[in-house]
């Protein structure tokens, strides 16, 4: 029986479907402040390919941790359309370690790394939701598939 894929086709068509940062560049185009110049506002044309939801190979990532990472990686890229996604959240290098990972706008998971023994392990094994602050009040955020508080509204 064939596996299914670690990914999914989403639908980048829909009114309101939103990709890469909380504002949207028509909220920041006629902005006077100075981080909002040309320079720092990036391409037009991202790099970025839309209409993949990469969940299932994170969930898939997760529970394998403690496993041998050649077994992993070959299952992981055999169903996947390219290998890239896996190294999102996996890093291979002492220096690319991350505690977590931010999966799009407002979806963090564990960062991974494989240990000397060649083994898949996560960076920060007792990183929990609780301890996770969201960057805005705007979106619901999640750690691992499970959301995490808001943080509170700022008193003016």
């Amino acid at each position: 029986m064939k596996k299914p894929l670690l990914y999914r086709s989403v639908n980048t068509r829909t009114h309101g479907v939103r990709h890469g940062s909380c504002r949207a560049y028509r909220h920041e185009r006629h902005s006077k402040s100075e981080k909002n110049t040309l320079s720092t506002r990036g391409s037009m044309h991202s790099h970025q390919r839309h209409g993949f939801d990469y969940t299932p190979l994170f969930r898939f990532l997760l529970s394998k941790v403690g496993q041998p990472w050649d077994k992993v990686f070959s299952e992981a890229n055999a169903r996947l359309d390219r290998p890239e996604p896996v190294f999102w959240m996996v890093a291979l290098h002492e220096v690319d370690k991350d505690e977590y990972v931010a999966i799009g706008e407002s979806t963090y998971y564990s960062g991974l790394f494989v240990d000397a023994a060649g083994l898949l392990q996560k960076v920060n094994p007792q990183l929990t939701p609780e301890q996770m602050t969201p960057f805005c009040n705007c979106c619901t955020h999640t750690f691992n598939g499970v959301v995490f508080p808001q943080a509170p509204p700022h008193k003016s």
